[in-house]
């Protein structure tokens, strides 16, 4: 079975995590780089850790409504953000551990425009699969791309909304979707016959900045800080750079 097709049926099929050890609640684009940290920070000594990945907007509400989460991996800053305002993370906690990056995505049978996302709806997609504007920070980046090149209205009627990116690049990649935009982490997980995929210019849509932050009814605060100190360390920057991203260890 493809990488691929694990990582969605995880990302599907998880809630809350009840387990002993680290729990960490993560973006579905994040859950392969996720794995390899993971790895790497049980390796170096590290409690197990049990991943829930799903949409960040998903991920709030179950936080919100009392959800035990160590730590939260979120795609966007806002999420992270709101929760320390409103007294569910620890203050002071928050950082970006990545920029995640957008691409355009045809499955096998079809192709990419010549011209960029800008082309895309010249060729008449017969359906295109975005995560969920309202829930999914890469979502969100993918309706301003299409509404930045002034084609949201015009392929409004064949975009198919997942629940989250994971989602979407699973309909392309399975063929029931003929294009999907979705991050480029999956780039580094998908096989060569899964289709053909660009870059899309970041100057289209707002910066995707993810941010983690450490949550205040972690029933493992000491294990949770230690987890996002090797967030920001070298390794975790090596592995980011294998999945495509640009590393934000340093930023607050």
């Amino acid at each position: 079975m493809p990488r691929w097709a694990l990582c969605v049926g995880f990302v599907l099929a998880c809630g809350p995590a009840n387990a002993a050890g680290l729990s960490v609640a993560v973006a579905s684009n994040f859950l392969a780089p996720l794995e390899a940290i993971v790895k790497a920070y049980v390796a170096t000594g590290g409690e197990p850790v049990q991943i829930s990945p799903g949409a960040t907007g998903h991920h709030y509400a179950q936080i919100v409504n009392g959800a035990p989460y160590d730590v939260f991996l979120a795609a966007d800053q806002a999420r992270p953000q709101r929760l320390m305002a409103d007294g569910f993370a620890v203050t002071g906690s928050q950082f970006t551990y990545a920029k995640g990056r957008l691409v355009l995505w045809s499955q096998t049978a079809a192709q990419l425009p010549a011209e960029g996302l800008s082309g895309l709806a010249q060729q008449s997609p017969r359906r295109l699969a975005i995560a969920n504007p309202r829930l999914a920070p890469y979502g969100l980046a993918a309706r301003q791309a299409l509404m930045a090149t002034d084609q949201w209205q015009a392929l409004g009627p064949v975009v198919v909304r997942a629940h989250n990116v994971a989602q979407a690049f699973q309909y392309v990649v399975t063929g029931n979707v003929t294009h999907a935009l979705v991050a480029a982490s999956f780039v580094a997980i998908s096989a060569p016959d899964q289709g053909e995929w660009m870059m899309v210019d970041a100057n289209l849509h707002a910066p995707i900045r993810q941010d983690a932050v450490r949550l205040k009814n972690a029933r493992n605060p000491a294990e949770a800080k230690a987890f996002l100190a090797f967030l920001r360390s070298a390794k975790t920057t090596a592995i980011l750079e294998q999945f495509g991203y640009d590393t934000g260890a340093a930023e607050p």
